[in-house]
Formats: C-alpha cells, sequence, structure tokens
C-alpha cells in the first residue's frame, strides 16, 4: 500500500512535460503597413507565434513552419492595431442620453454594462489600444473594466486608464443645482496642497495616468478658462512623477495651453483655441496634442443643429483654423477622438478628419500606431510591425495610406495574438 501511495505523489508532483510551443500563424494580405514607413509593403507577410509577431517581411524570406495556420487577406492592408488617446468608455452620445442623466440617473451597474459593450465595439472596429480618459462620476469603474478585459472575461481594448480626473472646486457638473446642495460630481474635485493626495489617491486607486482639467467653460459667459495656477498644476505634475505616472491635461483656451505646457504635462487634449505660438511652446516641451476633432463634429450637431454636408459652424471653422496652427508649428499630433461622445466602434471618424483637416493619410496613420504608442509609452511594446512586438494587427479591405475611408473595411483584428475578427 506503501508503495502504491509513493507511486501516486510522483505522479502528482511530477514536473509537468514540456509545454507545446503556441501554434504559428502566417497572415498573407496584399501589403503590409508597418507604422513608420512612407508606404505600405507590397507582398510582405506577418508571422505570429503566441502574443507576439516572429517575423515581418517578404513572402520568400518570412520562413513559417509546415503546421502554421495559413490566413490568406486578398486585397487587403495590414497594419498595427489602432490607438486612441482620447476616450470614455464610461459615456455615449449626448443624443441618446444627456451627460447630466448618464453621471446622475444610470446605475453604475448599468454604466459599467454599457462599458463592455462599447469596448468591444471599438475593438471590433480596430482599435487594439485605448486611453480613457475619466469615468465621469463612475469612480474607479475603469479599473475593474481594465481588469476584467486583461483577465480575458471580457473582449476589449488594452486600457490605460485614468479614473476619476481631477478639477478644481465649484469648476465642473453638473451644475445650476441650487448653493445648499451637494451634488456628486464628474469628477475628483481639489485645490491647493489637497492637489497632492488626490493624485496619490487615484495613483493607488490603478491610474495609469492622471488627468487634469487646466480649463473649463466657465464664468457668466461660459467661456474656456483657466481653472488652476500654474504652480498647482505643477504640483500636479510632481506628485504623479513621483509615483511614475504621467499627466494628460484637457486644456481649450491658449492660457489653460500655456499653463499645462509649462507644468510637464506629456500630452493635452482639445486645444481649440490654440495658435501656432502655443503650439511651438508645446512642441518645445515635447507636450503631445489630441486635437478630438470628432468630438467637436458631434458637439455642432448636438447643440448647433449642424448636419454634415451644410456650411460649418464658426466653432468649426475655428476648429480647422487650430489645427492648421497645429500642423505649422510641429506639434506631435496624436490620435485621440473623445469617443464615447460620439458613438463607440466610429472612431475611424477622427483618422477621417485628421485627413480632412490638412494630414497625409500616411501621417493619419503613424498619429493612431507608431507615433500614439510612443506617446502612451507603450512603442516598445505596440505601434509598429516587427518583429519582438505585440501581435496588435488589423487589416483592413483596400489601402488606408492612400484612402483613409478604407478604415471602414476591418476584416481581421488580433490584439496580443488572439483573433478577435476574421474572414
Amino acid at each position: 500500500m506503501q508503495h502504491h501511495l509513493v507511486a501516486l505523489a510522483v505522479l502528482l508532483f511530477a514536473a509537468p512535460a514540456s509545454a507545446q510551443p503556441d501554434p504559428a500563424v502566417l497572415l498573407k494580405p496584399d501589403r503590409v503597413y508597418d507604422g513608420v514607413s512612407a508606404a505600405p509593403h507590397a507582398g510582405w507577410v506577418v508571422l505570429v507565434r503566441g502574443e507576439k509577431i516572429v517575423a515581418a517581411g517578404p513572402a520568400d524570406t518570412v520562413a513559417a513552419p509546415q503546421d502554421a495556420k495559413v490566413i490568406a487577406l486578398p486585397g487587403t492592408t495590414l497594419l498595427p492595431g489602432l490607438i486612441d488617446a482620447h476616450s470614455h468608455l464610461l459615456l455615449y452620445p449626448y443624443d441618446k442620453a444627456k451627460w447630466d442623466d448618464q453621471v446622475l440617473k444610470e446605475p453604475l451597474a448599468e454604466r459599467v454594462c454599457r462599458a463592455t459593450v462599447h469596448a468591444k465595439a471599438d475593438l471590433l472596429s480596430g482599435f487594439t489600444t485605448l486611453r480613457d480618459l475619466g469615468t465621469e462620476g463612475a469612480g474607479f469603474a475603469d479599473v475593474g473594466i481594465k481588469s476584467a478585459i486583461d483577465k480575458g472575461i471580457v473582449p476589449g481594448p488594452r486600457l490605460l486608464v485614468t479614473t476619476r480626473a481631477i478639477v478644481a472646486t465649484g469648476t465642473y457638473a453638473p451644475r445650476k443645482f441650487a448653493p445648499e446642495w451637494r451634488i456628486p460630481q464628474g469628477a475628483d474635485e481639489a485645490d491647493g496642497d489637497r492637489l497632492r493626495t488626490v493624485v496619490r489617491e487615484q495613483v493607488r486607486g490603478g491610474a495609469d495616468w492622471i488627468k487634469v482639467y487646466a480649463d473649463l467653460a466657465h464664468g457668466p459667459d461660459r467661456k474656456p478658462r483657466p481653472t488652476f495656477s500654474l504652480e498647482e498644476l505643477k504640483l500636479i505634475v510632481s506628485t504623479a512623477k513621483d509615483a511614475g505616472v504621467p499627466v494628460v491635461a484637457h486644456a481649450q483656451s491658449k492660457e489653460g495651453m500655456t499653463r499645462a505646457a509649462l507644468a510637464g504635462v506629456e500630452t493635452i487634449e482639445h486645444g481649440d483655441g490654440g495658435d501656432v505660438e502655443v503650439f511651438r511652446l508645446m512642441a518645445k516641451h515635447n507636450v503631445g496634442y489630441c486635437p478630438t476633432l470628432a468630438a467637436a463634429e458631434a458637439y455642432a450637431r448636438y447643440f448647433g443643429g449642424w448636419q454634415p454636408g451644410r456650411p460649418e459652424t464658426q466653432e468649426l471653422k475655428s476648429k480647422r483654423e487650430s489645427f492648421k496652427a497645429a500642423i505649422d508649428s510641429g506639434v506631435v499630433i496624436v490620435n485621440g477622438s473623445d469617443i464615447g461622445v460620439f458613438a463607440h466602434g466610429d472612431g475611424a471618424r477622427e483618422l477621417e478628419l485628421l485627413v480632412d483637416y490638412g494630414l497625409t493619410p500616411v501621417r493619419a496613420l503613424k498619429a493612431a500606431t507608431s507615433v500614439a504608442a510612443k506617446a502612451l509609452h507603450l512603442d516598445a511594446t505596440i505601434g509598429t510591425v516587427r518583429a519582438d512586438r505585440l501581435a496588435d494587427l488589423i487589416a483592413v479591405e483596400g489601402d488606408p495610406t492612400t484612402d483613409i475611408r478604407a478604415l471602414r473595411k476591418v476584416k481581421l483584428v488580433m490584439k496580443a495574438g488572439a483573433l478577435h475578427k476574421q474572414p
């Protein structure tokens, strides 16, 4: 009996057999856009094993194992998975439900359920990485959604999260309630020395980035005005930097953008009031720019009655002029759309507008791949098609380097080697 027990113990605790290597996948599109070159590479193939790209190059130079799964992608361009550096998974278009109603009337569980649907829609539309810039009243829900995606519980893009975001007291929303009532806010209110505590609380809660509203529309005329002093913004940046966490700033006014750039934030969002001078300041301080063109278009629809095909509103004309100033200044333009303000799954709209407003299709693609990856400190792992990078890859019908609208025709989505969509 004792001998049988010993034998059983040996079986139970013996070292497992060598794990079988992950099966290889060979992707065969018409062309590959690698995220950095000036043009796509015709006749290239990409070999993937496990989570990573093993090789990418001309078909006759990439040696695929005999048992590799071959996915033929005729008529397509293979390119890095797209990145959106400004998203809100916990929001959806305001013509469906007002922002106040989403924040104050929808239960948190409902908002999280909606966010999982949004995440899947964004992934299947070709976006394999999102930076989510604030839960808008949903606390640390983005941390949980990120964890659920990472564990494979729900499908979605790779997430970088900012949790609650930071606003100056009395400047955010919901508003217009009697002064004796304290209405739950869509972000963390703080000022002065308390900003240090709020930053640390958000980092402890799981924030990958800290988001601050450097200005907001407040005052009698509702114009964007700075909300934090330069010293307060520097305190936020230095506290976050001590924890190894970068800072992103919402800023629409020239003064808000200037203070944010001087304080050391890494990207500025919106920049509606930007001119060549402030964009050059941003370039000098290595501050990236997320223009959120699609959100500006959505706001014109919701609140200005504008419809595509009609003459642009004054706000849209000003946005176009500001974006031209950004191009002329040499500032790094990063794809960031504010998706959630407009429909999830429609992220390609931002890239279409980047081209419409003056970028070449190739530069727009770089803004959503290699340039965005570098801005988010992820360029060692994603954003390009090359060996040893994570296999975040999409295939689209046609050639987006000549017609950006090809991004609407997504045929394959692979995230870290896992196929989420294929022909």
